[in-house]
């Protein structure tokens, strides 16, 4: 991709337990940017959790909260954690071009089930566990994956600590000097 401007939002997507929060708090805070997860804002906008939204009112409804954050993203000093989905919507992904550059992290269905174990919050895993998790995250990035492949930097997170992938990120940026 060369060398991007280093003022330009960073928007990571990818799977469920991929690395969107943590990797984007680090990379936020390595940067001296704002970190936004979208997802805590649409939390923060209804006054419910995902789980609870999904419930009640559907995953229609949290598509459109979530729809509104993200044209309410800032273009600039920003990294920016998408929720799972966001990127399925033709009119997420052209506000998202919009925004900034957007970063795939990928990672093995394996690997995310390892890493979200322990959560029960996921509306799209509920009742899911053990090798049938591991195949509903199959199922969910086969969906996926062609919105996923639009990102114009892919970062594979498997294996790899926090740091490593925002060294990754950064150098895959040009910007391996950030402060």
């Amino acid at each position: 991709m060369g060398k991007v401007k280093r003022e330009r939002a960073v928007l990571l997507s990818g799977m469920m337990g991929s690395g969107k929060s943590s990797v984007g708090r680090a990379l936020a805070e390595r940067l001296g940017w704002e970190f936004i997860d979208t997802d805590e804002r649409v939390e923060a906008a209804c006054g419910l959790k995902i789980d609870e939204l999904f419930r009640r009112e559907g995953e229609a409804a949290f598509r459109e909260r979530e729809r509104e954050v993200i044209e309410s993203l800032p273009q600039r000093r920003a990294v920016v954690a998408l929720g799972g989905g966001a990127v399925l919507s033709l009119e997420n992904r052209a506000s998202l071009r919009s925004k900034g550059i957007s970063v795939w992290l990928e990672a093995k269905p394996e690997t995310l089930a390892m890493r979200i174990s322990t959560e029960d919050a996921r509306p799209l895993l509920v009742g899911a566990t053990g090798e049938a998790r591991i195949e509903r995250l199959r199922e969910l990035e086969a969906e996926r994956g062609a919105a996923y492949a639009q990102a114009d930097l892919r970062i594979p997170t498997d294996e790899r600590s926090i740091e490593e992938v925002c060294a990754a990120v950064l150098a895959a940026l040009g910007w391996e000097q950030a402060a």
